[in-house]
């Protein structure tokens, strides 16, 4: 499309923040997905531009943009919201936020909003845990309230990851199931 086309589809406003003013055209990336043009203010394009200069409160106006019928503006919106995830209220509006299969992978091609802390569990020697591996403990380990001490080099097979917690694994030793500190354990 072209500008005065974007413009006529924008009403001639900011499809982010609704700005009338200093209007001008903004790719969202990755170029290779079709309709990646919208119309952006200025404002909104000096802060998608310098995200360390954004204003959480100019962006509330996204609890509008991402209800827009226009994929490439849910996509930017998507993208702004992640950014200011920390902040209360954006994880609310990316909760209702619906945008078919396409287009949310259009959002996270670029790798924006991929950064959410995923809890990686790691041995005492940087190995990624993942359920169901086997570990050899490194250090005899006092089991408290089973009454014996889990010897170094004791292996602990078929470990289940504590969901919330990356230092803390789950197995069986001399037949009780205990909580293991990963800093203490060898992936096998």
């Amino acid at each position: 499309m072209n500008k005065k086309e974007l413009l006529e589809r924008s009403g001639h406003s900011c499809e982010l923040c609704g700005n009338t003013e200093n209007l001008d055209i903004y790719t969202v990336e990755p170029a290779d997905y079709s309709d990646n043009e919208i119309i952006i203010c200025s404002t909104c394009r000096n802060q998608i531009e310098n995200p360390d200069q954004m204003d959480p409160n100019h962006w509330r106006c996204l609890n509008e943009s991402i209800w827009s019928e226009v994929p490439a503006v849910q996509v930017i919106s998507w993208r702004l919201l992640h950014r200011l995830k920390n902040e209360a209220w954006p994880q609310d509006l990316l909760d209702m936020m619906y945008m078919d299969e396409e287009t949310a992978d259009w959002a996270k091609a670029t790798g924006e909003g991929n950064d959410e802390e995923k809890i990686i569990h790691k041995d005492s020697n940087g190995a990624i845990l993942e359920n169901g591996d086997s570990v050899v403990l490194i250090k005899d380990l006092k089991v408290a309230g089973a009454g014996f001490t889990a010897k170094r080099g004791t292996a602990v097979r078929r470990i289940s990851l504590v969901a919330d917690n990356p230092e803390h694994i789950e197995g069986k030793v001399e037949g009780q199931h205990i909580v293991i500190l990963t800093k203490f354990v060898k992936k096998i």
